[in-house]
């Protein structure tokens, strides 16, 4: 590796132990899991495995690991992360599209999760992300899982070059790629706050909460799509 090279791989260990500890401080992974890789050149810097479980997620960033795009270890002690199956395999597929994957377990976003559910964009921030599909179950951490997760975003690359792309992986969590690891974080604490107030107006409207939403969730998109269409003129 050139200079310039060390300098910005070593530059996004120090960001990816940030943002590990501030999705763990904001609810929005847990002690229980979740990953994070960012690619440099060709070059991946990805978390350890059982960076919740063994640190809490306060990482050094000599603990963020860094390897090829075939997962050999370069630097770094330990484990790549256990869902490096996706991690690489995201990076492989979609590098054109994206430099950062995140595979997270959101509090709010869980609830989906639980219930093998996708999630509808209800606030107009999680428009540019649409629905979140959940994919059909495949065993945590196996190769099954991970070619599962990346047939669900194929077509998916101008989300992913724009902003970012997600699906929820049944009663396992939340992995999207996004076009950078700024905007991937973005994304899952968009997808969280999402969640959160779709749950919240399910326990306003009681029984009559689902086909409130819809209507609320039609309202949106009809006024998101008349003001894209007005402004194509």
């Amino acid at each position: 590796m050139q200079k310039q090279s060390n300098a910005a791989i070593e530059q996004m260990r120090v960001r990816l132990a940030e943002l590990g500890r501030l999705l763990f401080d904001r609810h929005l992974t847990d002690a229980c899991g979740g990953n994070m890789s960012a690619r440099v050149g060709d070059l991946i810097c990805i978390t350890p495995s059982q960076a919740g479980q063994k640190h809490q997620w306060q990482l050094q960033p000599e603990d963020v690991l860094v390897a090829d795009m075939d997962g050999h270890i370069l630097d770094g002690k330990g484990k790549t992360s256990r869902e490096s199956n996706a991690h690489f395999g995201l990076h492989r597929a979609y590098g054109e599209y994206g430099t950062a994957v995140i595979h997270a377990h959101p509090r709010n976003l869980m609830v989906f999760v639980a219930l093998a559910q996708p999630m509808p964009p209800v606030l107009e921030a999680n428009m540019k992300y649409g629905e979140v599909r959940c994919i059909e179950y495949a065993p945590a951490t196996t190769p099954a899982l991970a070619e599962k997760i990346i047939a669900a975003l194929e077509g998916e690359g101008e989300r992913i070059s724009n902003h970012a792309a997600g699906v929820i992986a049944p009663w396992h969590g939340l992995f999207l790629m996004g076009k950078d690891l700024d905007a991937a974080f973005d994304a899952v604490e968009r997808f969280d706050t999402n969640a959160y107030c779709y749950l919240m107006a399910q326990s306003a409207f009681g029984n009559h909460n689902l086909n409130q939403v819809a209507q609320q969730r039609q309202a949106l998109e009809k006024a998101y799509a008349h003001f894209k269409d007005a402004h194509r003129e």
